[in-house]
């Protein structure tokens, strides 16, 4: 089993320990049977953690745990505050989420260990209560632990409490903060307050402000006072890499089973959400791309220019709200050249502009190759295979390649070897540089190849993807010419304004 230095990415402890009152806590678990891996309890001791005067050396700071899901962190913090509740009487504790179905199968969980037969004797008589909405675990010894949602205004105007958790506080605004946490300023306990943040890291739209500051805090080192410890994969992690599960969970697969991340890889909706919520990255540690910038700057040719082989790519955003087209053709040189022809930020949100554009160009444009999309995208929306087998754009007689999964995989490759030996070259637009620059990169199935995606959430990579189709169709010999007019002597492109 590893050891939490081992275990984590980031530990940051507080200043000034001098001891820890993890034997007792220790002794009091073995007596519920319960019993941690090494790594749980290097962190029971730097949580319990007190300086010389017997307060918690993270009492003002706090208990920061970024943890993905998956690792038990529910189970290691409440498994560690039934033993406090026991240790110490009249121990009062509140435990937060931000959504109500969180917080209540939080509290189905630890009514199950609360009714062990080794944990049930030490709570009070019908000391499970459910009743008028009220979510409560009361001990013998006049400790409680009172459980509630935020998003239903639960932690307001409660005073003297000892112990605060914020569970999902990826979604913890400053104003529920100011809100609770004065609630810890009169603790009765002797060692003083202990409050609990842990989570995963925020989505660009959560409210994620307060634990985003406190994970900068302390990776900074700008607290001491402070507990942070992080469990993350690389920020450059393969999403299906076991290798990267076990850096980001320290319970697999010993303890979490390979068909529990299988399962929630299977439903959480993108690999943006797979790496946040199962691998613990943050997304300020996964904005670098796979296309190394100085390779990129380097392929900047203000004056490149395709003479001939012309071909388009067109590629969609999710659920159509965006959607780029790019050009790539070979060089005099015999190099090979691509650019963005348009996008969002020139033709605005939305698809609807796409089609009639597409239709134009062909028209001024009829030495054009191809136009390359992939039909297994969001694209295929305006798309209809017709009785001859062909790929059309709806309602137009554009004729489109559509590229093979093989090929879409072995595309991007060449873009990225392409720029890295000078082979392809871009003629330096903003857009299309933050494109390429922002892109990832996922397993294309059981294939070995790999595909671009979005690493940020905000990302817009469809000009970098409308490149590589592009690209593709000015060097595959195979192609659906989507115009029956032009010679190949045409070697310039008429551009729309």
């Amino acid at each position: 089993m590893p050891r939490l230095s081992e275990a984590a990415r980031h530990v940051v402890l507080p200043s000034g320990i001098t001891s820890t009152g993890w034997p007792a806590v220790e002794q009091q678990l073995r007596e519920f049977g319960v019993e941690f891996d090494e790594w749980q309890q290097g962190l029971s001791r730097a949580v319990l953690g007190k300086r010389a005067d017997g307060l918690y050396a993270a009492t003002v700071g706090g208990v920061v745990l970024s943890i993905p899901r998956q690792v038990a962190k529910t189970f290691l913090v409440s498994r560690l505050i039934f033993a406090l509740c026991v240790l110490f009487p009249g121990l009062k504790v509140l435990w937060t989420a931000h959504h109500n179905r969180t917080i209540t199968n939080t509290f189905r969980g630890l009514q199950g260990f609360a009714q062990h037969p080794k944990v049930a004797p030490f709570l009070a008589h019908n000391g499970i209560r459910t009743a008028n909405g009220e979510q409560e675990i009361r001990f013998l010894n006049g400790s409680i632990i009172m459980f509630g949602a935020r998003e239903q205004g639960f932690g307001r105007g409660f005073d003297e409490v000892d112990i605060e958790v914020f569970d999902e506080a990826q979604i913890l605004t400053e104003k529920a903060l100011e809100d609770m946490v004065a609630a810890t300023n009169q603790t009765r306990h002797p060692h003083g307050a202990l409050l609990f943040y842990m989570g995963t890291p925020p989505r660009p739209a959560d409210p994620g402000e307060a634990f985003s500051l406190k994970r900068t805090k302390a990776l900074e080192g700008k607290t001491e006072d402070t507990l942070f410890v992080e469990c993350s994969a690389d920020p450059d992690a393969d999403p299906d890499d076991h290798k990267q599960w076990a850096k980001a969970n320290p319970s697999f697969p010993h303890r979490t089973p390979l068909s529990s991340m299988l399962r929630l890889r299977e439903n959480l909706p993108s690999d943006e959400a797979w790496l946040r919520e199962a691998l613990g990255i943050w997304e300020t540690a996964m904005g670098k791309g796979v296309i190394p910038g100085p390779s990129w700057k380097s392929a900047e040719d203000e004056h490149s220019i395709a003479v001939d082989r012309f071909a388009l790519g067109v590629e969609c955003g999710p659920d159509l709200a965006y959607a780029s087209v790019a050009m790539a053709g070979v060089r005099p040189d015999g190099r090979w050249h691509f650019e963005m022809v348009e996008d969002q930020h020139t033709k605005g949100a939305g698809v609807s502009w796409l089609v009639p554009y597409i239709e134009k160009y062909v028209e001024l444009n009829p030495q054009i190759r191809a136009i390359m999309v992939d039909v297994g995208g969001p694209i295929k929306a305006l798309l209809e295979k017709r009785n001859n087998g062909h790929w059309y754009f709806k309602d137009t007689q554009v004729l489109v390649t559509p590229i093979r999964v093989t090929e879409l995989g072995s595309a991007c490759t060449t873009v990225l070897s392409g720029i890295i030996t000078q082979d392809l070259f871009h003629i330096g637009q903003p857009q299309f540089s933050a494109a390429a620059l922002s892109a990832g990169k996922r397993p294309l199935g059981d294939t070995g190849m790999w595909v671009w995606s979005r690493k940020l959430s905000h990302s817009d990579i469809t000009p970098v993807q409308a490149a590589t189709l592009a690209l593709s169709g000015a060097q595959t010999t195979k192609v659906q010419r989507p115009s029956r007019g032009g010679t190949a002597s045409e070697r310039v492109l008429t551009v729309l304004s």
